[in-house]
């Protein structure tokens, strides 16, 4: 009986612990249904299902005369879903498929059905078709038999993401620039892809995936769960005809001086629009790409190029006038226990002001300035202060370089700061903020910001213009102005620059040749070049900056940047001569004569860019090309149909061309 009871007891237990565990179930199962339910479906769907970005298309960015920098072209993989697509519609069009691929990509066709087929053997459900097809393509296998059923009943997956590229190619590279994002979500910005990212950008949008085997993602459907919005267009002021001059003749002066690296910048003197800008870094093998932005980014010693700031200091100041007669004293002046000296071994004698600027003396500039502001050197700095030299141009693009403008309430406040300061030694300055101060001088004493970005379009409307911006009403008397403006053209006519002096164009401006980098190595030097032109009327300022020339080659601002400013003022007069803008024609009134005149003068003003010659008759499309320089090939009767390079593109000396005629 007691082990009967025994037995009963332990049976009563089990069967209770039993109960209590089916009612703990049901109580899981319950909370999970209709209190957690929602949770774990998410998870599951997160897990099967997921939401892709679809980067949305960057607005194109142009020239100022409508020509390519850069531009989002669409990309696009064509996969094919074996799984999905039932096997008579399989075997009804698999061949006809087959012979279409091999017709756009050159493999045989069976290739193509043997892969397919071997794809719906497997249940491959992401069999990769064609890889980075442009849109025509895509449009074009998205027709093909099959595919054109669609996801479900073709199998048709495609995946789009975008490129961007640059028409230019390696020219203006930092200027154009770029934006990139990080995996954490930061970005680097760089020239006018970065500055203007928030507008070119665009809005993302999303794609809803599903995932299948060995960890793949397929889109559930053609249509996309948010449609990516296009960025806006930015206009900017780069015309790529000067920048392709500007870039060819700092190239060319690089090579020859084995320089280290250069920078050239050209702006509309009225406007401030930056028409070009070159930067240029030597590699370890001796060629030179767009390394770095020098001239928004390099703040350095300036040299004599400063010398221009001094002098209108002191003008303003009453301290001397153009007339003031300064000893250099056999070229060697000693204050405290360094000596000031001029390249000239002897010196100048007795010179003008005007004269010393036009030789670039420094005896003379270091004389002047330290003998009417030792007393009160604060006056000195405050006057160049009042110019704006210790301040940033608050440019769009990022990383601009900081001025650097010493104090005589500074610690490293010498005494032979302020004669060092006279010639360009002890302040820093970038490129750009030095060639802003010359272009103000071309414009009376008015300074305007640098300028970048003309407009910014969505489609065909202008959502936001940019316009002229004044820094400075007046950085000096228009006297003062006038004064400077005689002693720079007198400087290409008679002084340190008159190797590029041309009797066909004035040029106005100043050499600077500084050490560099003299604390570390003696020998080392930055040669420049700025000034404007034509020298009555400026239209363009320029400046050239060229670091570390070979020394036995030569180093001389004059021998080494000068040179580049004048072939970049010769082939803007030559090549690229100003017109005032005219208004489109419209082409179904206007007669055949007009319309070529039209084509004709684009093509002169713009001889290294490919003008769009559709509609043109023959004759006359063959006769502008072989006036550009160009050598033509055509096939077929009529007007141009169809030409071999796209317009806008940038065209080499004696490239062939080839027309395709209606």
């Amino acid at each position: 009986m007691t082990n009967e009871k025994n037995i009963l007891n332990r049976l009563y237990f089990v069967a209770g612990c039993m109960f209590i565990f089916a009612i703990l179930v049901a109580l899981k199962l319950l909370n999970i249904q209709f209190i957690e339910g929602d949770k774990y479906k998410d998870l599951a769907e997160k897990k099967t299902t997921k939401n892709f970005i679809i980067p949305a298309n960057r607005g194109n960015l142009y020239d100022a005369n409508g020509n390519l920098l850069a531009t989002s072209v669409p990309k696009y993989d064509i996969r094919f879903d074996a799984v999905t697509v039932k096997q008579d519609v399989f075997e009804a069009n698999v061949n006809d498929l087959s012979q279409e691929l091999s017709k756009l990509f050159g493999k045989p066709a069976s290739y193509y059905s043997t892969n397919l087929r071997k794809a719906r053997a497997n249940k491959n459900r992401y069999y990769l078709v064609a890889r980075n097809l442009g849109y025509s393509d895509y449009i074009k296998v998205k027709n093909f038999p099959l595919f054109k059923l669609g996801a479900f009943k073709g199998g048709f997956i495609s995946e789009q993401r975008t490129v961007r590229e640059h028409p230019l190619g390696k020219m203006a590279e930092r200027t154009v620039g770029y934006e990139r994002v990080d995996e954490k979500g930061y970005y680097t910005r760089v020239g006018l892809e970065g500055a203007f990212g928030p507008y070119l950008r665009g809005k993302e949008g999303r794609r809803l995936k599903q995932k299948i085997a060995k960890n793949q993602w397929k889109p559930i459907s053609d249509a996309n769960e948010v449609e990516p919005r296009d960025g806006m267009d930015v206009i900017s002021t780069i015309d790529v005809n000067i920048q392709d001059i500007a870039h060819h003749a700092l190239l060319g002066q690089l090579e020859k001086f084995e320089a280290d690296h250069g920078t050239v910048v050209v702006m509309e003197t009225k406007t401030g629009e930056i028409k070009a800008m070159s930067n240029l870094g030597r590699t370890s093998s001796g060629k030179y790409y767009e390394k770095l932005n020098y001239a928004v980014g390099e703040s350095h010693e300036p040299g004599s190029t400063f010398k221009l700031m001094a002098v209108v200091a002191a003008l303003e100041d009453k301290v001397i006038d153009s007339s003031t007669v300064v000893d250099t004293e056999k070229g060697r002046i000693k204050y405290y226990d360094r000596t000031v000296y001029d390249s000239k071994w002897g010196g100048y004698g007795k010179i003008s002001v005007a004269r010393a600027f036009e030789l670039s003396s420094n005896t003379a500039f270091s004389k002047f300035i330290y003998q009417n502001y030792k007393d009160n050197p604060k006056r000195f700095i405050n006057r160049l202060r009042n110019m704006g030299l210790d301040k940033k141009l608050g440019l769009e693009i990022k990383g601009e370089g900081a001025p650097i403008l010493p104090s005589p309430d500074d610690k490293n406040w010498y005494g032979t700061t302020l004669p060092w300061m006279a010639f360009g030694y002890g302040v820093s300055m970038t490129p750009l903020q030095t060639l802003t101060f010359y272009n103000a001088i071309a414009n009376d004493g008015e300074m305007v910001k640098p300028r970048f970005i003309k407009a910014i379009k969505e489609w065909d409307k202008t959502v936001e213009e940019h316009h002229r911006e004044v820094i400075n009403k007046s950085i000096c008397s228009k006297e003062t102005a006038k004064q400077v403006q005689e002693m720079m053209e007198n400087t290409v006519i008679r002084g340190t620059a008159d190797n590029i002096y041309e009797e066909r164009f004035s040029m106005a401006g100043k050499t600077g040749t500084c050490q560099v980098e003299y604390w570390k190595k003696p020998g080392q030097y930055i040669s420049s070049f700025a000034g404007y032109f034509p020298a009555e009327d400026p239209k363009y300022s320029c400046i050239v900056v060229i670091h570390k020339p070979k020394k036995e080659i030569g180093y001389y601002g004059n021998i080494v940047a000068a040179p580049v400013f004048k072939t970049i003022a010769q082939k803007i007069y030559t090549d690229t001569p100003v017109t005032d803008e005219v208004e489109t024609i419209n082409v179904q009134h206007a007669s055949v004569e007009e319309e070529y005149n039209s084509y004709y003068k684009t093509a002169q003003t713009y001889k290294t860019i490919m003008p769009d010659l559709r509609g043109l008759p023959a004759m006359d499309a063959v006769s502008l090309l072989e006036n550009m320089g160009m050598r033509v090939q055509i096939s077929g009767t009529g007007s141009v149909k169809s030409q071999s390079v796209n317009k806008g593109t940038k065209l080499t000396p004696n490239q062939t061309i080839t027309l395709i005629l209606s």
